[in-house]
């Protein structure tokens, strides 16, 4: 029966080929199905346009493929859906100290910070992230509306983005800081006080094209006589909730930059629906975090990347991060990968940060579903977007080995398609 419906799906298409867009037809000679956690086998994925039309048996779609179909040919491959990392930060370049991200902000103009996040968006592309949720520009104004709508009109090639525009916080809480009161220095973020302010301000970013709200809610960290990781809040209760009810009003999430134990527990009393690091997470915040149905993207390759050059208590959250991401882990969270790549070199593989998921709790497989269908959730496209369906964007890459048993194969991606358009040919 399943045989007879794929050869009525080809006939349809075939009839229409000369005028619709061109099918190809991929050959998958493992699949790995991030929704139901399995691999399948001999699979076909007939791709029409950007959409995924059919997937099925392999033999089956081959017997009724014609010759002006397009074939690309995977049987030595492992396929899965094109990898999402929801923290990034295309317009930066890295930053362990404080004057590396000075630079960026005094000495580089937005069109060249720009131009280096195109190059970015390119390499986070062809090393397999077909998506991105960009948290923000650091100073950088719009610029990331600018790129995501180069992406989509094929001026540049890169994953598709979700920006949060320029992010917010309050009076003298986020750099550039330290230097004379007679300058006026660019500020990283949208600075906002009081409630009247933080609402015009929501609706002034996205009217500008923030896909997401993004809100620094703490700061200044340090670990409490209570042994827990604490930290400054940057807004009272009554301007946190102004940031989210604001944002749900008019339709965006928010996200809340919540490193620890204090800024944790506010955002999560503001409702906030993404918690960014959240190295403080305790059991009975996780418990809070679980019955909201807030996300957690722990962003754990970050913290051990600068932890060296900021020195202090930057050196002890890698330890405490990696202890409350396995405890979220047994408790079944709602965690999405995310790298925070920008806070680190755009050189380096986002996907360092699947492995340090799997070094500490998880399974390849969750690691893998956390970059795929679990991030999808995260952004509110569960059935476009990180997996490989009918109906879903035709997102699919392919490594030679098996990530399930090797989850560094995952730095090592050999094909990218996204949105039917093959951007790294297989080898």
């Amino acid at each position: 029966m399943r045989t007879l419906a794929l050869c009525l799906v080809f006939a349809s298409l075939l009839s229409a080929q000369a005028s619709g867009p061109p099918l190809k037809l991929i050959h998958a000679g493992k699949l790995i199905d991030s929704v139901d956690g399995r691999v399948r086998k001999d699979v076909g994925i007939l791709v029409k346009g950007e959409r995924i039309e059919a997937v099925g048996n392999w033999n089956a779609m081959a017997a009724g493929a014609s010759d002006s179909m397009e074939v690309i040919d995977l049987a030595k491959a492992t396929v899965l859906p094109g990898l999402i990392d929801a923290h990034t930060h295309v317009l930066l370049q890295g930053d362990i100290t404080a004057e590396e991200y000075d630079v960026q902000l005094l000495k580089e103009s937005i069109p060249h910070r720009t131009l280096r996040a195109s190059a970015a968006c390119r390499a986070s592309l062809m090393n397999g992230f077909t998506t991105l949720r960009d948290l923000e520009t650091e100073g950088a104004m719009y610029a990331d509306v600018d790129l995501k709508r180069a992406i989509a009109n094929g001026v540049i090639p890169g994953p598709r983005l979700f920006v949060a525009t320029r992010a917010f916080s309050a009076t003298g809480m986020y750099p550039l800081s330290g230097y004379s009161w007679e300058l006026k220095v660019p500020e990283g973020v949208q600075i906002v006080d009081g409630v009247d302010q933080i609402r015009k301000a929501v609706r002034e970013q996205v009217k500008y094209g923030a896909d997401w709200i993004k809100v620094y809610v703490d700061r200044g960290y340090f670990l409490g006589a209570d042994g827990r990781l604490r930290s400054k809040v940057n807004f009272t209760p009554e301007e946190l909730k102004a940031f989210v009810d604001e944002a749900h009003r008019i339709g965006r999430p928010a996200a809340a930059h919540s490193v620890a134990w204090d800024g944790i527990d506010a955002a999560l009393t503001a409702g906030f629906d993404t918690i960014e690091h959240g190295s403080g997470f305790t059991e009975d915040l996780m418990d809070r975090a679980i019955k909201q149905g807030a996300w957690w993207c722990p962003t754990m390759y970050v913290g051990r990347w600068v932890a060296e050059g900021r020195g202090g208590i930057w050196k002890q959250m890698p330890a405490l991060l990696a202890r409350a991401f396995r405890r979220g882990v047994e408790k079944g969270m709602n965690i999405a990968n995310g790298s925070d790549a920008g806070g680190f070199a755009w050189s380096e593989n986002q996907a360092k940060e699947l492995a340090m998921m799997a070094e500490c709790g998880m399974t390849p497989m969750q690691a893998i579903q956390a970059a795929t269908c679990k991030a999808a959730s995260l952004l509110g496209h569960p059935k476009t977007l990180g997996l490989i369906t009918q109906g879903a964007y035709a997102d699919i890459i392919a490594v030679k080995g098996d990530p399930l048993k090797d989850i560094t194969e995952l730095q090592r991606v050999t094909f990218v398609m996204k949105g039917g358009v093959v951007y790294k040919p297989a080898k």
